[in-house]
């Protein structure tokens, strides 16, 4: 690898580790923005919930707009984007500024990854694969030590510092992505003669809009019930109304020649359909663990910020360990081992939380997250493959962009589901009935992942 192929690598991993690192940091922080916004733990989740759908529309559309203006204008205003958001949601003078904030933030880290991959896979010719890997570590990694990150600098310098640490991160970036990143010149017909609705409709900035209208407000609507007790009316129309938004977003998707989400391709490739439902279910499993336990230590079992970081580290190192481990072994096996053996850790990791009681170690909750950090990276690898097996090759760029936003979906799922459960106020019995729940959407990926080793497909 050439020396300014190093420095394009370095500066664009700078660049796309920002989402990973701001979306896990941030499980460390909840307890402490309940306490300074005095809100509870369903209400604080919005800064979750917001991230992850900002995150869920940004990428897709970041990656086309791409297509028009150029990866490298996009890549860099992103880092501007992020460094501004970060710079002033300290200063935020109530709860809703930093949720404004933190969609701002989502949205200039999203910049980068949606077209990182790109930038690398265009401009590094040569150890393509061994420059990707690269990426992916900065990716996985970011995510696998954010919380401990998270528990170091708020327990030295308070909540602020969540945001402030990307300040360095996105300046080093954006001088290192000047230098390094080759200008890339968009066909200037697209810029110049195309009308504004037919970029309003290339973009589908109709089902951009539905979509975030429909899921906001089905979400709203939901985390808005009392876990007893009737339902208000505008609680209950709030939910219709997302339902009915939602509803004519998969229609408007079905008709559309640009669709922001492609749902066709569901239909036609039922393999890789099925492969983005494991996907997003893997998901759903990792982080309601992953924002419900930091959460639990702290508030019911008196854990200080720092030890909960120190804990959460097992697992991201273990999903770092067994990312390699899991390569080779599906280069060999295929990804239906793997993914056998993944489901089985997170339903061993599921079963382990609902047996733990108020006498039980806090730091016996490692066993737990060990598996579930295992898990990542062997579902990680395997499913990505599984992608790459069902997915016709002149579709994989469509296939890709499918896979992440069902990751982002099992995101905002597993937030809801843990928002639900653990209700306004965290606790042991809250955190059983959580882990029973994973346990049974674990078992169902066994038996997902037994049908495809018994239907002879590695």
């Amino acid at each position: 690898m050439k020396v300014n192929s190093r420095w394009l690598l370095i500066a664009i991993g700078l660049g796309v580790l920002l989402n990973p690192l701001n979306s896990s940091m941030i499980s460390i922080a909840l307890i402490r923005l309940q306490e300074v916004y005095q809100l509870d733990y369903t209400s604080v989740s919005w800064v979750v919930f917001a991230f992850y759908i900002a995150s869920s529309i940004a990428q897709p559309v970041m990656g086309k707009a791409s297509d028009l203006f150029g990866r490298r204008r996009i890549f860099l205003a992103g880092l501007v984007v992020a460094f501004a958001a970060s710079m002033l949601a300290p200063f935020s003078p109530g709860f809703g500024w930093l949720i404004v904030f933190r969609i701002i933030q989502s949205v200039g880290t999203s910049m980068m990854v949606a077209v990182g991959m790109a930038i690398v896979r265009v401009h590094i010719k040569e150890n393509q694969a061994a420059a990707l890997s690269v990426l992916s570590v900065f990716l996985s990694g970011a995510a696998a030590v954010g919380p401990f990150v998270g528990g170091v600098i708020i327990a030295w310098w308070d909540w602020k510092a969540v945001f402030w640490v990307n300040l360095p991160f996105t300046a080093a970036g954006f001088v290192l992505a000047w230098r390094s990143i080759p200008e890339d010149h968009p066909e200037a017909s697209l810029l110049k003669d195309l009308p504004f609705t037919k970029w309003l409709e290339i973009m589908d900035v109709k089902g951009i809009i539905l979509f975030m209208a429909g899921l906001t407000s089905l979400l709203l609507g939901v985390l808005s019930f009392e876990s007893y007790g009737t339902a208000a009316l505008w609680q209950i129309l709030t939910v219709i109304g997302g339902l009915g938004l939602l509803t004519v977003f998969v229609w408007n998707e079905l008709k559309s020649a640009s669709p922001f989400i492609p749902l066709r391709t569901f239909a036609r490739y039922p393999a890789m359909t099925r492969v983005n439902i494991e996907y997003m279910l893997v998901n759903v499993l990792f982080y309601a663990l992953f924002f419900g336990v930091p959460s639990y230590l702290q508030t019911v079992r008196g854990v200080s910020v720092i030890q909960t970081g120190l804990l959460m580290l097992s697992l991201g190192l273990c999903s770092l360990l067994a990312a390699p481990v899991a390569g080779r072994w599906v280069d060999r096996s295929g990804p239906g081992p793997a993914l056998m053996l993944s489901a089985s850790l997170m339903t061993f990791g599921s079963l382990w939380l609902v047996m733990m009681n108020e006498g039980s170690p806090a730091a016996s909750i490692c066993i737990a997250l060990a598996a579930f950090g295992l898990s990542s990276g062997l579902s990680g690898v395997g499913l990505q493959a599984a992608l790459f097996q069902s997915s016709p090759p002149e579709i994989i760029g469509v296939a890709s962009g499918v896979f992440n936003t069902s990751r982002y979906f099992g995101t905002i799922l597993s937030s809801l589901l843990t928002g639900l459960v653990m209700g306004g106020q965290l606790s042991s019995g809250g955190l059983r009935v959580l882990a029973v729940i994973l346990t049974a959407i674990a078992f169902l990926l066994i038996l997902l992942n037994r049908q495809r080793l018994r239907a002879g497909f590695r």
